[in-house]
């Protein structure tokens, strides 16, 4: 379905024409992505939201002959709302507003799901090793200025005090952004399973959780080699908005580009952003954000899902956007997420 076909189902809509599972859709998309009175989106998050109402009526509606919505369905859409819609690839920086909710319909409660746990650090043989659980982020400062910052289920091993010639830190597991202080006489390098991440004075995120057959190395500033630990190979040279995908079953490395920082490192204020993110993107985003875990027990297995949430969205809002989209449900028990047909 095209920006086009968009358009008239809009219309349609508006007019009060469409089926009612058309207009089912089309209010969910709104009432997902308008929450709030009024938001500014870049295009990345525009084109995304876009994505996400193609991919919500093209998976959930099948070919039917039209049947009127009944008046009671009917919702007025404002007129530019299917300007934007169909200039949603093209536009920059659209301003999207919406206030015809009623004022007295009540606000479902968020979702919270309580987190007990605590970072862990400890010191052994002169290591120390640093642990996030699932649902929380931290942030540490290394003796020569360099920053880690980890996502959740994020463990790094690094030494009290580095050597005089080089700088040495482990990625055991997870996700994390790396700030290297400047230092010519010493290189700083992250290992992450079979790679390693050699910098002067750079940042870099690297991603290796050991449910995803892919270790990414993602640099943001400055400039990285990046090579296959052992291999007699030169290794790959990446420079800013430049990106390495090593896959740990095949052995390939994949160098790619990427536009926006926050595709790659959003997840340090807070942000959820798929690009085509399969189920297991999802799950280790959803775990890590809100120390749940998610577990698959519909028909739907071939994810290629784009859409983004902001740090303020709950777990059942996230969940809402998700699952209205993939046409499934969900149930949540204890700090379990079940996804069923």
């Amino acid at each position: 379905m095209d920006i086009e076909q968009i358009k008239i189902l809009l219309e349609r809509y508006n007019q009060g024409t469409c089926s009612p599972e058309e207009a089912d859709i089309i209010e969910q998309w709104f009432d997902n992505i308008n929450r709030h009175q009024s938001v500014i989106m870049n295009d990345d998050a525009l084109n995304l939201q876009l994505d996400e109402v193609k991919q919500l009526i093209n998976e959930q509606i099948a070919p039917q002959a039209e049947r009127p919505v009944p008046a009671t369905k009917v919702r007025s859409l404002r007129p530019w709302y299917i300007g934007v819609a169909a200039a949603a690839a093209l536009a920059a920086g659209v301003f999207l507003f919406r206030n015809d909710r009623p004022a007295t319909a009540p606000a479902s409660p968020p979702l919270i799901i309580a987190n007990t746990k605590t970072v862990t650090r400890t010191v052994n043989n002169g290591f120390v090793e640093v642990s996030t659980p699932n649902g929380l982020k931290e942030t540490i400062t290394l003796e020569d200025g360099s920053t880690i910052a980890m996502n959740g289920g994020t463990k790094v091993r690094y030494p009290e005090r580095f050597g005089s010639n080089a700088r040495q830190v482990f990625l055991e597991e997870g996700e994390a952004m790396f700030e290297a202080a400047h230092d010519p006489a010493r290189s700083f390098t992250v290992y992450s399973g079979d790679l390693s991440t050699v910098a002067l004075g750079t940042s870099f995120n690297i991603r290796a959780y050991a449910s995803e057959n892919d270790i990414t190395v993602a640099l943001i500033s400055g400039k990285v080699k990046v090579e296959k630990t052992g291999s007699a190979s030169k290794g790959a040279i990446l420079m800013p908005s430049e990106q390495l995908r090593y896959n740990r079953v095949s052995l390939h490395m994949i160098k790619t580009t990427f536009s926006n920082p926050d595709n790659i490192i959003g997840w340090r204020k807070g942000y959820l952003i798929f690009d085509g993110a399969n189920f297991n993107d999802i799950a280790n985003a959803l775990q890590n954000r809100f120390g749940v875990t998610v577990i698959n027990n519909s028909n739907k297995t071939e994810w290629n899902y784009k859409g983004s949430f902001t740090k303020n969205e709950s777990l059942s809002e996230v969940l809402d956007v998700i699952c209205t989209i993939k046409s499934i449900k969900y149930t949540i028990k204890s700090d379990t997420v079940y996804l069923e047909n």
